[in-house]
């Protein structure tokens, strides 16, 4: 434990075994019980250093611990690791729960606004007014009994979550498709080819097996010629975690959504609150559910014309070119694919011979320094590494030859990880004593593992990576001292992704890719007239790709305002939930998918992570990143170094320590303006 809660270097994750940590996560759970009666004897004066600095030293060790529990089961999924979280989820709810409607820490709380040592302290004034509005959404002003009702549920809750978040992993990986005639892979790129051929040796199989985890069920809809193949991964990959999955109803998530969202919505009445969306919006930059509905129409609205010409197009030429007179849902991705081919006359292979994975983080570590002045070099993992898996990558962050931070990069796509990309903060930036602890982020994605010469990554895979590294620069960079602030946290959620769809920008940057690009068999650059297409290409079905973040943005915001819950079973919320995303698609989308298609059952993003009620939030920072990139289109290359340096002085340094709205009018010197989204997503006309 003392190896991972380390406050200099690269935390130990080696070391972690599930069955031993159960009594570290106890130890860790009693010492900060101890720490918060110690700040809140009366005795106890009220001021940062005698309140927020103790307990923050304890809360701090367990929240790590407790994050590399998590992160474990997202990346090393295993029976011990199930175990350990479910057999401690509810004691450390409960804590949370303690600390959060503590009568006497929230009164302490109170008196520090007008402490000494925070009065002055813009970060400090910041964390407090944060702490003070937990306590109340928290249950902090509760009567007793209702104050036990609301731990209860948030317990539950938190079981819940970790149950949806298994159940659709499990159903990912209990289907597959099993081929065996070579000529049913007519269409699919060699690299899919070949770790199909893999993957179906691991499994003692002849011939080739494709799973719905992204780098195997991607390629197959999107080139593969056999349609009874596509659709048979379509609809394996559709009903995943629901009554009708492949493995039947054992990992159904209707349920669990149901009584995720009644409690949710339980827990708001109880603070006097409408609806769960209107409490998740307290801490947020948005004011309202209708607000936020409003704004989803809107930009909706501006989308449409875009899309139905996006969809028409498709038609026409799928029947014209391809014989497919009815379009299905598993034709959309690979018709697609030939529609752009036959415009732009390239295709995303061809695309992705270009980018090596060495290659595009050495190109997004050059990106970095030319932004922010900040290197990030290699660090050689000696033996035994400190990382989970042979696969982890370590780099070490330096600022004007200083260690400021370190970075954990865990890239590929196998069966024990969860799907998807993301960022954990391992380790948070604070000053204690005369000495800084150095954060420690850890990035996350699922990219196909290398089988014959090093991943090629597609462009979309290429703007991931630069999404996620943007969240571990928004870690990583901070200069903020108290850890209640800094990095991304109390950074409001739906400003969160500002720094992530920032960084996207740069990789449609010719200079950018020129220097991060080398055809894995001549090790040429990427061509200048291929970059071209690509750049022509850039927009292609950008206004269904809007609705379809719409969509899944206004279904979220409206499930968690409009559904009740009161007195109804699980399974009949369920059932609304179902209804609503129905009215949702009747609204917005134009390509409607099939009926047997469960998205929301395999909806994580909101049933088992931070985006419920927020999932509007990459709506909505894509206006603030949008803008803020402008600014370096304003300044053209050669002020790039200008304007990077005044991003990261107003926005990546200064974390939670400001409102998101006062940093970007810091760096911008204006209100945002949605015009530049409009302009890079060629919606401007449209609008």
């Amino acid at each position: 434990m003392n190896e991972l809660l380390a406050r200099e270097g690269l935390p130990r994750y080696d070391l972690l075994k599930a069955e031993a940590l159960g009594p570290e996560i106890d130890r860790l759970i009693e010492q900060t019980k101890d720490a918060l009666e110690q700040v809140v004897r009366p005795e106890a004066p009220a001021n940062w250093a005698a309140v927020m600095e103790p307990l923050g030293n304890a809360t701090e060790r367990l929240s790590r611990a407790w994050s590399a529990v998590h992160h474990m089961g997202g990346v090393m999924d295993s029976p011990e690791w199930r175990e350990l979280t479910n057999s401690r989820l509810e004691s450390v709810t409960a804590l949370w729960s303690l600390i959060s409607q503590d009568e006497r820490l929230y009164a302490k709380v109170k008196q520090l606004e007008s402490a000494a040592d925070v009065r002055g302290n813009p970060a400090r004034e910041q964390a407090i007014a944060h702490s003070l509005r937990d306590f109340r959404l928290g249950g902090a002003e509760l009567p007793a009994d209702q104050q036990k009702q609301f731990a209860e549920w948030s317990a539950a809750l938190a079981q819940l979550s970790q149950r949806f978040s298994e159940n659709l992993l499990d159903s990912t990986n209990a289907s597959i498709v099993h081929i065996t005639v070579e000529s049913e892979l007519d269409g699919l790129p060699q690299h899919a080819i070949a770790a199909a051929k893999a993957q179906a040796e691991s499994r003692s199989l002849p011939g080739w097996v494709f799973t719905l985890q992204q780098p195997s069920l991607l390629p197959v809809l999107q080139f593969a010629k056999n349609r009874p193949l596509r659709e048979a991964i379509y609809r394996k990959n559709a009903s995943r975690a629901s009554e009708i999955a492949e493995e039947g109803p054992s990992h159904d998530n209707t349920a669990v959504m149901g009584e995720i969202l009644q409690l949710r919505q339980q827990q708001a009445r109880l603070l006097g609150f409408s609806s769960a969306a209107e409490r998740s919006l307290a801490s947020k930059m948005a004011d309202t559910p209708q607000a936020v509905a409003a704004f989803l129409r809107d930009l909706a609205a501006k989308a449409r014309t875009s899309a139905e010409r996006d969809l028409a197009d498709l038609q026409i030429f799928a029947k014209t070119e391809l014989g497919i007179d009815s379009l299905e849902a598993w034709d959309i991705a690979f018709a697609s694919e030939q529609l752009r081919q036959r415009r732009y006359h390239f295709s995303e292979d061809e695309v992705r011979e270009y980018f090596p994975l060495p290659n595009v983080l050495k190109g997004l570590f050059g990106v970095v320094k030319r932004l922010f002045g900040v290197d990030i070099r290699p660090m050689p993992l000696q033996s035994p590494s400190p990382a989970w898996h042979a696969d982890v990558q370590a780099f070490a962050v330096v600022s004007q030859e200083k260690t400021i931070g370190h970075l954990y990069l865990d890239l590929y796509a196998r069966s024990t990880k969860r799907g998807g990309a993301w960022m954990d903060d391992s380790r948070g930036r604070r000053r204690i004593g005369g000495s800084i602890q150095t954060p420690v982020a850890l990035l996350t994605c699922n990219f196909a593992p290398p089988v014959d010469g090093p991943t090629t990554l597609t462009h979309d895979d290429v703007i991931t990576l630069f999404h996620e590294f943007g969240h571990g620069l928004h870690h990583l960079l901070t200069r903020v001292d108290e850890l209640e602030v800094s990095g991304i946290n109390g950074v409001e959620w739906d400003a969160v992704e500002l720094p992530s769809q920032f960084m996207e920008n740069f990789c449609w940057e010719w200079e950018t890719l020129t220097g991060m690009t080398s055809h894995i068999k001549t090790g040429q650059p990427l061509p200048r007239p291929l970059f071209d297409k690509m750049t022509a290409a850039k927009n292609f079905q950008s206004g269904l790709f809007t609705l379809r973040q719409i969509e899944f943005a206004l279904f979220d915001i409206r499930i968690h305002h409009e559904i009740n819950g009161v007195g109804q079973t699980a399974e009949s919320i369920g059932k609304q939930i179902a209804a609503i995303l129905e009215e949702v698609r009747s609204e917005i989308a134009v390509i409607r998918p099939p009926s047997f298609n469960r998205f929301a059952q395999s909806f994580g993003h909101i049933f088992a992570g931070g985006y419920a009620a927020g999932y509007y939030s990459y709506k909505w920072a894509e206006v603030l990143s949008a803008d803020a990139y402008a600014a370096f289109e304003e300044a053209g290359a050669s002020g790039y170094s200008q304007v990077g340096s005044r991003f990261l002085d107003e926005i990546l340094s200064r974390g939670g320590s400001r409102t998101a709205i006062e940093n970007f009018i810091a760096f911008r010197g204006r209100a945002p303006s949605i015009e530049p989204l409009l302009r890079h997503s060629g919606l401007l006309e449209a609008a």
